[in-house]
Order: structure tokens, then sequence, then C-alpha cells
């Protein structure tokens, strides 16, 4: 008998070495993993500033195209006073070869005189045609410069349209399918930022992450829409990632409004992608919390608390795409167009 619980005591003090070291194991797990998020929101960071810098050095190439465009306009303007002075040269030149002509037929006896007079004028005659000429193919190689230039700027502006019409059309898209699963958008509309803006009422109470009964419904229109959008392949090679991300307003400390924001954008994130059709997209989502850094209306009143209370979805185009469009129009050849100096000429 003092054997058998000699063997028992052996067997317990076992289990217990397992169990201490099954939880540090689980601990770092999930210290690995909340690494690996931080790293992905931040690359998703990354991406969002490429992509304004690259669209600011879209927008340069455009200032600078269009002030060519208007210097060389001046330049034309300037061709063509010149272009008047030398006709007005010319018919002061003629005028005095007329002149000549009437005392060659006057004055037989001056009559070398008049010859050497009228070799000078048609001399000099001669020399304004051609600098008339010239004038004249400077005219024509800078209307051609300005017709190529507009047909090369009418390109480019639209490949800058396209860029920021695709995303737009993407959150039509969106948009209109959420009213004809929904019936109406009194719930969700597009902000001035582009992105789609949730009533945050529908979702949580004043205060807390946890979701709504009420708010499952429109949650379920998201899901319809949303999986029926990226199932088209038209539509999801332009899709880098959808943010769902939480706003406060500024009711609370800063470091409770962010925790509040990411719970609750965590909150939504995970009803939408959890067993339901969206859960085959879900490298498309990521959830983030930004407190009441973000304000859409003045704190001061109920009304604009109330509006800053919100989920926001936004989508970010891929990289990729948007650069294939820029290239297309980088690799553009603008005319050049050598200019004539009339004043070189001899």
């Amino acid at each position: 008998m003092r054997k058998r619980s000699k063997v028992s005591t052996q067997a317990a003090s076992g289990n217990t070495d397992q169990e201490q070291n099954f939880w540090p194991s689980y601990a770092d797990m999930m210290s690995s993993f909340a690494l690996i998020l931080f790293f992905l929101m931040l690359l998703a960071y990354l991406s969002n500033i490429k992509t304004g810098n690259n669209l600011r050095n879209t927008e340069e190439r455009l200032s600078d195209t269009l002030s060519v465009l208007l210097n060389t306009q001046a330049q034309v303007n300037e061709a063509n006073a010149e272009l008047q002075d030398a006709q007005n040269a010319l018919s002061e030149k003629e005028s005095e070869l007329s002149e000549k002509e009437n005392e060659l037929n006057e004055k037989d006896t001056i009559l070398a005189t008049v010859q050497v007079r009228l070799d000078a004028a048609n001399a000099e005659l001669a020399n304004s045609q051609f600098v008339l000429m010239q004038l004249k193919d400077k005219i024509d190689a800078q209307a051609q410069y300005v017709e190529n230039a507009q047909v090369e700027l009418e390109k480019m502006h639209g490949q800058m349209e396209m860029i920021v019409g695709v995303r737009r059309e993407i959150l039509d898209q969106i948009m209109a399918s959420y009213e004809d699963v929904s019936g109406g958008t009194s719930k969700a509309s597009i902000g001035e930022n582009g992105n789609i803006i949730l009533n945050d009422t529908v979702f949580f109470d004043i205060g807390q992450s946890e979701l709504k009964a009420e708010s499952f419904p429109v949650l379920n229109q998201l899901i319809s829409v949303f999986s029926q959008f990226l199932s088209s392949t038209e539509n999801s090679r332009y899709i880098d990632s959808i943010i769902i991300s939480g706003h406060t307003d500024s009711t609370g400390s800063a470091e409770t409004n962010r925790v509040l924001s990411t719970d609750r954008a965590n909150a939504v994130l995970s009803y939408i992608v959890t067993e339901t059709p969206l859960a085959q997209y879900t490298d498309y989502f990521c959830a983030a919390g930004y407190g009441a850094s973000r304000p859409i209306a003045d704190n001061d009143t109920p009304e604009g608390r109330a509006q800053n209370r919100r989920i926001e979805i936004s989508i970010t185009l891929k990289d990729d795409t948007v650069m294939d469009i820029v290239n297309t129009y980088l690799e553009m050849d603008v005319p050049d167009v050598t200019m004539v100096d009339p004043a070189t000429t001899e």
C-alpha cells in the first residue's frame, strides 16, 4: 500500500511540471503574433507614404509641362511680332524701289548712282525675304510643337484622371451595391477623404467596444457587398488592402480613446471575416485605431462628437497598378523643336 501512494505522488508532480511548461510557451506565441501584427501595420503605413510621394512627383511633372507650354506660347507671340516688323520693313523697301525706278526714268544722268542704290535695295530685300522664310519656318515648327505638346498633355491628363478615378470607382461600386442590399445609405456614406463612414451609434454603446445586436444586419450587408466585389478579378486586381479604422470623440484620455477605437475596429473586423464569405479574403483586411486624433467635426458640440465616433473603411490601391499608369506617361516622347534665331543669319 505504501508503494502505490508513492507512485501516485510522482504522477501528480509530473502533471504540474507539464502545466508550468505549457503556459510560458503560450505567452511566447502570443508575443510573436503581436510583433508580426505590428510589422504588418507598419508596412501598410509605409506603403501609403510611398503612394503619396509617387502622386506628388507626378503632379510636379505636370506643373513642369504646363510651364514649358506657356513659355512656348510666349515665343510664338514674339515670333508673330517679329514677322510683322519684317513685313513692314519689306513694304518700306518696296516703296524705296519704286521711287528709285521713277528716278531712273526721270534722270538718265544719274543712272549709275540709281543703279547702285537699286542693287543695294534688291540685296536688302533678298535678305529680308530670307529672314522672313526663317521666321515662317520657326513659326511652323513652334506651332507643331504646341500641337504635339497639347496632345501629350491631354494624354497625361487622362492617365492622371484614371489614377484618381480608379479608387473612386471602386468606392462607388461598393456604395451602389450597399444601397441595393440595404435599400438606402442612412447608415453609411462616403467622406471627403474618400472613405466609407459607418454610423458608430449603430454598432456600439458609448465607451463600449462590444458590437450591438442591431449592428449585425448592417455588417451582414457589408459582408455580402465586399464578398461580391472581391470575387471579381477585375476589381480585386486593383486592391492592396481594406482598412477598418476606429475613431472616437475627444472625451476621455488619449490612451483610453486609442485602446477603445482599436478594440472597436478589431470587433468589426473579427465579425466580418470570421466564418463568413469574406473568410477567404482575410489577406485584404486589417484594423487600426486612431482615437480622437482624426476628427471630422467639432468636438465642442454633441452633434460633432457623434460624427467623430465612427468606423471608417478605407481602400488602398496596389502600388504596382498605380505605377504602371504613371510609367506609361513618363515613357511618352515629348517633341523636341530646334528654335531658329534670325539674328544669327547673314
